[in-house]
């Protein structure tokens, strides 16, 4: 049964092997589980992603005169917010936001119906760096290490090394580690 969340994805999350993986333990789940989820173009105006520091995920900050664009998902569950608050961890925020949805007009992409959404902010705006985060270059360059479909959720589990920060650090600190939250 589709749930009655929605959420915005504007980083790993945009690939559904990614969202797959996280939700369901594997990238590719049969055809009765993908038809439960709608993945739709929308764009998000006031926020603008950033890399975060040593890792392969962006995080997105409020930032007036930008935009992101990312991916609506609808259809999600209770069980499937709890993944996705654990994948996300203690570096973001979920927080309640309006997208537009983009849609094909002939050759162009246009705006066109504000939903509500949940979009993980990230928390701590100094670890990010500035410009913006590629996802092309990402699908092109990391992508296969995040959607091999061995991430899994257990309370207090480490996830697989393939997506470990650059420096081999957790990119979900325990939150009682002060020392890797700050």
């Amino acid at each position: 049964m589709s749930g009655e969340f929605t959420a915005f994805f504007y980083g790993t999350l945009m690939a559904p092997e990614i969202f797959y993986s996280v939700c369901y333990g594997e990238s590719n789940p049969p055809a009765a589980i993908k038809s439960l989820h709608t993945l739709t173009p929308a764009v998000l105006h006031g926020y603008c992603r950033h890399r975060v520091q040593f890792a392969d995920y962006p995080g997105i900050i409020a930032e007036n005169g930008h935009s992101v664009r990312g991916i609506y998902a609808t259809g999600l569950t209770e069980a499937n917010m709890h993944k996705l608050d654990y994948f996300e961890g203690s570096e973001y925020e979920r927080k309640d936001v309006k997208v537009k949805l983009l849609r094909k007009d002939g050759d162009k992409e246009v705006e066109g119906e504000e939903v509500g959404a949940v979009a993980y902010v990230f928390s701590f705006p100094e670890q990010l760096e500035r410009g913006e985060w590629d996802f092309e270059q990402f699908r092109r360059d990391k992508m296969r290490f995040w959607a091999r479909g061995d991430w899994k959720y257990e309370q207090g589990a480490r996830l697989p090394d393939s997506v470990m920060r650059d420096d081999n650090t957790d990119p979900v600190p325990d939150p009682k580690d002060k020392a890797a939250i700050n």
